[in-house]
């Protein structure tokens, strides 16, 4: 992965191992650097979304929907303003992708596909001197 690297530590909701539907998951509208690598959005049509063409580390060529879900912009009752990465669960799933496992992602030097991996805990890692691991959940730039 080459230029900047978002991870999101994947929930249950996220992996779909909850048996809920879930619309993909949230990348917060103040994850700013992120959605600067995102394709941008109008936020004048309702739910305009961009397709984001993807490479694994298996050099499997992906394609996920990212989309702005933003009725309550354009709809008396809506309810909805925020941006998700859809279309992931068959992708999670072929990957055996669990809770607490981490989605990186990073826009390649080409600028139109991105890189994609999941990483997984290494639950024997004691480099804490308590032995306590904080685990930070919702997304963060790799530095």
């Amino acid at each position: 992965m080459t230029g900047h690297v978002f991870s999101k530590m994947l929930s249950a909701n996220d992996v779909g191992t909850t048996g809920g539907h879930q619309a993909g998951i949230l990348v917060p509208k103040g994850e700013k650097e992120l959605l600067a690598i995102l394709p941008q959005l109008d936020p004048e049509i309702k739910n305009p979304d961009a397709w984001l063409e993807c490479v694994d580390d298996a050099e499997q060529a992906l394609r996920f929907r990212f989309v702005y879900y933003n009725n309550k912009l354009h709809d008396e009752n809506g309810t909805r303003n925020e941006f998700r990465v859809t279309h992931m669960t068959k992708w999670f799933r072929d990957n055996g992708a669990r809770a607490g496992d981490e989605f990186m992602i990073s826009l390649m030097p080409d600028e139109k596909r991105y890189s994609i991996r999941i990483v997984r805990p290494d639950l024997d890692d004691k480099s804490d001197e308590d032995g306590v691991r904080i685990r930070l959940s919702g997304w963060r730039r790799v530095h």
